[in-house]
């Protein structure tokens, strides 16, 4: 259970159905080879390494609350920083909890390092919504773009603790990011070829 409240997608009962063709077992437990990177991703470890990244960032919420209600709302640089700390914590914490409850997805089953990068694109999407106006968060008080500054700048960092990762652990992204552009790029240029085709032909009929 995750914060004493949130129960996990997939129980442990439901895993011993022998209902779930896409779940193996072996001698450590229950595993699927995850979609991303069809690597072997134990449901143990998984639900373990989310309840842990989900305690450091509920420490983290609680201390800065506690830094927040004792600075003087004056120290706009340093308010605008906690502030922007909030947003990605709070961001990390409900990705956590869809991640950890949801039951009817297996692609929500990856590894430590693929979750990272879920949550970093997140991040970066999110920041970019926050810049245009369009979504409103409750950390967001007067100083939008002091406080979207400071999620530019320290967004990876904060990551990068929270999950305890090194920090070579976000280059994956773009090894990802590289093979998906150039499979668009191969599917484009068969679109545009399939497009003079049918173009050719309908002229060839009129």
């Amino acid at each position: 259970m995750l914060d004493g409240r949130y129960q996990r997608g997939f129980s442990t009962e439901r895993l011993n159905s022998k209902q779930e063709p896409k779940v193996r077992r072996d001698e450590r437990g229950f595993y699927i080879m995850s979609l991303s990177e069809n690597a072997r991703v134990y449901f143990e470890d998984f639900y373990a390494f989310l309840r842990l990244a989900y305690e450091r960032a509920a420490a983290t919420r609680k201390a800065l609350d506690t830094r927040i209600a004792a600075t003087p709302e004056q120290n706009v640089e340093t308010m605008a920083y906690y502030r922007a700390k909030g947003v990605i914590v709070d961001l990390l914490m409900r990705t956590v909890r869809r991640f950890y409850t949801d039951g009817s997805n297996f692609g929500v089953v990856m590894t430590p390092w693929c979750f990272g990068t879920v949550v970093l694109e997140k991040v970066e999407v999110y920041r970019d919504r926050l810049a245009n106006g369009e979504v409103h968060d409750p950390n967001i008080t007067g100083y939008t773009y002091d406080i979207v500054k400071y999620v530019d700048e320290i967004y990876k960092a904060v990551l990068l603790e929270l999950f305890d990762f090194p920090e070579n652990a976000f280059q994956m992204r773009w090894q990802y990011s590289e093979i998906l552009r150039r499979y668009s790029g191969i599917l484009a240029d068969i679109t545009t070829r399939l497009n003079s085709v049918l173009a050719t032909v309908k002229n060839f009929g009129s």
